[in-house]
């Protein structure tokens, strides 16, 4: 079970801090799609806080569009976008090679034949849908916000180094423009932003993909360990990572570690933090490079250098393979 804490000393609310922490669940896909979260009684009894304050963090979640509020069931979390649920390529003749797919496809041609759809018929649907998927393949856009492009900047690199094909960046204010130039393609971006991508993508029959966030799990255990009134340096390409990760640091950690951030183009933050910090997280393999140069820069005037913590990456592995097939990649 996900576990919150809230730091009753820190200038963050304690409704910012819970919420900052759900949506991260969220998007880390600890609460994946359909999970049901805990109860407004059972995060008081965690927490601490008022089951008012609870519910209010629900209704602003709900208000996002990132979970429904069923009457009488509780609280859970929405589906967005393509969550990769019809991964199925179409017909396949390797029939032995490929046992449980040939009866997938039989299940679902049954399914057609039973609602009054002829083979013809099915067949056009199937065939249809492949070959919209591969001119959607044709073509991967990835969108996040202008004023957090670095974080796009993460997953554009990071997609094209692992499924091998373009990948196109486009801030998501210039979305609808680029997408009324264009006749298929498909549009991924991270589940922070899936509701605006999906206002603009869905009207023009444009599908959109989120992906899963890395949860950072290992990171958070040695966050936990770090010695108190310790200095702590967050770097990312990411403004929006740097402010969500200063937040959750606040809400596990509290007042005890003196917090600096900074994207790695800011070489006077940089190497302030450098000269400060007795260990710097790095949330993106270019950030982790600026990071070591300007550690190797710096060492003669150095005591100790710091520890640097760089994490894998961005998007998580589960999610690059369900897109790898949903582009038909695999």
């Amino acid at each position: 079970m996900v576990q919150f804490r809230i730091q009753p000393d820190s200038e963050i609310p304690a409704s910012s801090q819970l919420y900052n922490q759900i949506r991260f669940a969220i998007a880390s896909r600890q609460f994946p799609p359909g999970h049901r979260l805990p109860s407004t009684r059972q995060l008081a009894m965690q927490t601490g806080l008022h089951r008012n304050t609870i519910s209010k963090v629900y209704r602003q979640l709900e208000d996002d569009g990132i979970v429904d509020a069923r009457a009488g069931a509780g609280i859970y979390v929405r589906a967005q976008g393509d969550e990769g649920g019809n991964m199925a390529k179409g017909r396949s003749p390797l029939v032995e090679q490929y046992p449980q797919a040939y009866k997938l496809v039989q299940r679902s041609l049954d399914d057609l034949l039973n609602q009054g759809c002829s083979l013809t018929q099915a067949r056009e649907l199937f065939l249809s849908e492949i070959d919209w998927r591969l001119r959607c393949s044709a073509r991967v856009l990835v969108t996040a916000p202008q004023q957090d492009i670095g974080a796009g900047e993460l997953m554009a690199h990071e997609l094209e180094q692992a499924l091998q094909i373009p990948v196109q960046l486009v801030p998501l204010e210039e979305l609808s423009r680029v997408l009324d130039q264009t006749r298929s393609g498909t549009v991924v971006t991270s589940r922070y932003f899936i509701g605006a991508a999906e206002s603009i993508a869905s009207p023009k029959a444009v599908r959109v993909i989120p992906v899963d966030i890395y949860d950072y799990g290992q990171e958070i255990q040695k966050l936990l360990k770090l010695p108190q009134d310790s200095c702590l340096g967050l770097v990312s390409l990411s403004g929006g990572i740097l402010r969500a990760a200063e937040v959750i640091v606040n809400s596990l950690r509290g007042d005890d570690l003196l917090i600096m951030t900074t994207q790695p183009n800011d070489t006077y933050k940089l190497n302030a933090i450098v000269h400060s910090a007795q260990t710097i997280f790095s949330f993106d393999q270019a950030s982790c490079v600026a990071v070591k140069s300007a550690i190797a820069a710096a060492r003669e005037d150095l005591i100790r250098a710091p520890q640097i913590i760089c994490c894998e990456n961005y998007i998580g592995e589960k999610s690059i393979m369900l897109l790898k097939r949903e582009l038909g990649l695999e």
